[in-house]
């Protein structure tokens, strides 16, 4: 049976003029849903609700009137034009509202491109190579799809508009007085005013946001600059740790909603006190503040840059200016110092990461070096407890070694939260195998995902894991000589925040020898694991010079006044100072 042509569909409707009109109308109608959908497609998903639809937007009317006094020939161009400038707004809108699930921002037309080669990755690590190809066909037939079918619904009304003349430009009129009237009298559906003019604004938003990440790299060159431990000399940096085990440690999307959401803060609550005891009791002191992260949701990397070189690190361009200077990182000072091995236990890296040079980092195990064969939890390759003991087997461990600087990152309460694993004897931990039957009881990600109350539940789980994971390990294998510094590097997503605007993440500093803590007692900090409320929240990018001020050398001489936290220590450039190069 031969297949119908375009032309003989059109003379099979002509012979039924009924069933032709009923086409007819119905493309018509499906033209319109389709641009009054894009036109008023919010940009956040806390947005897309049935009420947002139910708006009269003022492109929709403007677009209207440009393509009824346009002339003939032009209009056919024009309404391509249109159309596809609509579909690519669409497409924009809708790479916000995956930003806004995750990161809690918008895309940024100018720095955010590189992210999206970082949830290719993400994919890849999660749902395999096919999981991710499958993806991006998708994405990208997605792409097209919605450029082709807002230009063909362009065009189909344009059509219709010239073809009406007269009553277009009634209904045009008719319309546009419906949004002024709109406007004057403040009419709102659900919270939302009645009159839309979305889309101009987000251009608007955007135009902005374009000249701004433009400057953006003049700005950091600026502040890159100014570097006041860029020339201390090596044997006044960190003396105040001398001798000491100091790990740097950061844990996986540990943020302030962990502590005091309500849903989660009772059952952290009691792991933070359980934790304090415990560590009490064997001696150690703790003392924990706040810290506000450039990230929220993820790009742990950027809050991990922010935390060591003092910078704020909030994008991906910055980050790469970053580590192709010769910045004076937090880690970097401990190598420059000669008193430290510094090594580096990153187990969500499986390829070559040359950023751990820049770093400061003698050593780096990666996921592929840290001996583990047990499965996987989720995106996290190495449970927590697994990486801890294998950086004690690997380093700590060693008899006649050096002092150690480790900077360690745990991975378990990293998203989807999905299983998570949970402690086992440390005894047994052996290869990693024991893992096994505790991967196969835990829910997988369709089960958690289910509903917010699951995923926020599984995200408490997963922070609950891995403070207890550190409070064991500092119990078995910390010493008078051992300093613990850990945070957390960002909020989690949305999902679990209720969109809460804070960036706030928790930081402790935990030693046994109660002079380390001295050396902190007037940064305000709480006592114990837990920060309180109304501790102080300091930005990300200020606590390496504050750590490297308090744990520098003392002034001395009468008359001296003590270093204030962000003063740098004697012997060191200010601010200002000329820099070599």
């Amino acid at each position: 049976m031969p297949h119908p042509t375009p032309r003989s569909w059109l003379a099979w409707c002509r012979r039924r003029p009924r069933i032709g009109q009923g086409v007819t109308v119905g493309t018509t109608v499906l033209a319109a849903a389709l641009l009054l959908t894009s036109l008023l497609l919010p940009d956040r998903p806390d947005l897309l609700a049935p009420a947002a639809f139910l708006r009269l937007p003022a492109e929709a009317v403007l677009l209207a009137a440009l393509l009824l006094v346009v002339p003939g020939r032009a209009r056919r161009a024009g309404a391509v034009a249109l159309g596809v400038l609509i579909g690519l707004v669409t497409l924009l809108k809708c790479l916000d509202i995956g930003f806004y699930s995750v990161l809690f921002r918008p895309f940024d037309l100018v720095l955010d491109w590189g992210l999206l080669g970082n949830a290719a990755d993400y994919l890849r690590e999660t749902s395999g190579r096919s999981g991710e190809l499958a993806a991006i066909a998708g994405a990208v037939l997605l792409a097209v799809a919605v450029l082709v079918l807002t230009t063909g619904a362009t065009l189909r009304l344009t059509t219709l508009l010239a073809r009406h003349r007269a009553r277009s430009v009634r209904g045009t009129l008719v319309l546009g007085t419906a949004w002024v009237t709109c406007v004057l009298f403040g009419l709102h559906n659900a919270g939302e005013p009645v009159a839309a003019t979305l889309d101009a604004d987000l251009l608007g938003d955007r135009a902005q946001q374009v000249r701004t990440s433009l400057a953006d790299a003049r700005l950091f060159r600026r502040q890159a600059a100014v570097d006041a431990f860029a020339h201390t000399p090596p044997d006044r940096l960190l003396t105040g740790l001398r001798g000491k085990d100091v790990l740097l440690t950061f844990v996986e999307s540990y943020g302030r909603s962990a502590i005091e959401d309500p849903a989660m803060a009772p059952q952290i609550d009691a792991v933070l006190k359980e934790g304090s005891a415990s560590l009490a009791a064997a001696g150690f002191g703790a003392r924990s503040g706040w810290l506000r992260s450039p990230v929220t949701g993820g790009g742990s990397w950027l809050a991990h840059a922010t935390f060591l070189s003092g910078l704020w690190i909030s994008n991906q361009q910055r980050f790469r200016s970053l580590t192709s200077s010769d910045r004076t990182t937090l880690t970097g000072s401990f190598r420059r110092a000669g008193a430290w091995r510094t090594v580096g236990i990153v187990p969500g890296v499986l390829t070559a990461w040359p950023e751990g040079r820049f770093f400061g980092l003698d050593h780096v195990y990666d996921g592929r070096h840290l001996a583990y064969h047990g499965p996987d939890f989720g995106w996290s390759q190495v449970p927590d407890q697994f990486a801890l003991e294998s950086f004690r087997r690997a380093e700590l461990g060693r008899r006649g070694r050096r002092p150690l600087m480790a900077e360690i990152i745990l991975t378990s309460s990293h998203y989807p939260w999905a299983p998570v694993p949970r402690l086992v004897d440390w005894e047994n931990l052996g290869d990693g195998s024991v893992f096994r039957p505790v991967r196969r009881a835990g829910r997988s990600e369709e089960e958690v995902w289910r509903t917010p109350e699951s995923v926020r539940t599984a995200y408490r789980t997963s922070i609950a894991y891995a403070l207890r994971s550190l409070v064991q390990f500092l119990r078995r294998y910390g010493d008078e000589n051992t300093v613990l510094v850990f945070l957390g590097d960002h909020q989690p997503v949305p999902t679990v925040t209720g969109n809460s605007p804070r960036k706030d993440v928790p930081v402790t500093i935990v030693a046994r020898d109660p002079k380390v803590l001295d050396r902190i007692s007037g940064w305000g900090w709480t006592q114990g694991l837990k920060p309180a409320t109304n501790a102080p929240v300091w930005p990300m990018d200020g606590f390496r010079d504050r750590f490297l001020t308090a744990y520098g050398p003392r002034p001395t001489g009468r008359g001296t006044p003590p270093a204030r936290p962000g003063t740098p220590p004697a012997g060191s450039h200010g601010p200002g100072a000329p820099r070599r190069g």
